[in-house]
């Protein structure tokens, strides 16, 4: 069983992302649940998808406490929310991207400044990208999603081609070419 949980704020694109890793397992034969839970996702808060897969059947997509073997985290607040949900051995891929929660914006909380710190002490690998500068070198901000997903693929056992193949049923053509782009640069850094 392979759980990955998906965490991020409204409009990041982790649906999608989830989608696309749903897709990759099923063509890849696997039983899968995906599952969404979010917050106040229409305006900014937090948002949170489970993926889970495995050549068995899969009960339930849900992820309890030290059950994910991977956090894709695309931001960092929300990468030190989540890490509670994380494997002993487990890994943390996680976008520098830094957005304000409303309580920062108002001034009632700060944000903190050794964010990835506190995931390093937790123990896991943790996997740092710029995956928004990335977009933006692919050509649109909007693929941080997709960069993110290339940064994940690295790391992951699954062939290249499997991925590729999956993004380009995914997307749509429109789409395709920047986030084909923005998949390589996450796929081709070095973390």
């Amino acid at each position: 069983m392979t759980s990955i949980l998906i965490v991020g704020v409204g409009g990041q694109g982790t649906l999608l992302t989830s989608r696309i890793l749903g897709s990759l397992a099923i063509s890849m034969g696997y039983d899968v649940k995906v599952s969404e839970v979010h917050g106040m996702s229409q305006r900014g808060g937090s948002v949170t998808t489970y993926v889970r897969y495995s050549d068995e059947r899969v009960y339930s997509p849900l992820i309890d406490e030290a059950g994910a073997d991977i956090i894709l985290a695309f931001e960092k607040l929300e990468a030190c929310r989540a890490v509670k949900y994380l494997k002993i051995g487990g890994a943390i891929i996680v976008n520098t991207q830094q957005i304000n929660p409303m309580p920062v914006i108002t001034g009632a909380a700060v944000y903190p400044d050794n964010t990835l710190d506190l995931l390093a002490e937790s123990g896991a690998a943790v996997y740092a990208a710029d995956a928004l500068s990335m977009a933006v070198s692919a050509g649109n901000a909007k693929t941080v999603n997709i960069a993110l997903l290339g940064v994940l693929a690295s790391h992951m056992d699954i062939e290249k081609e499997k991925w590729l193949e999956t993004l380009k049923i995914t997307i749509p053509a429109r789409l395709l070419d920047i986030n084909l782009k923005a998949f390589e640069l996450g796929y081709g850094g070095s973390y």
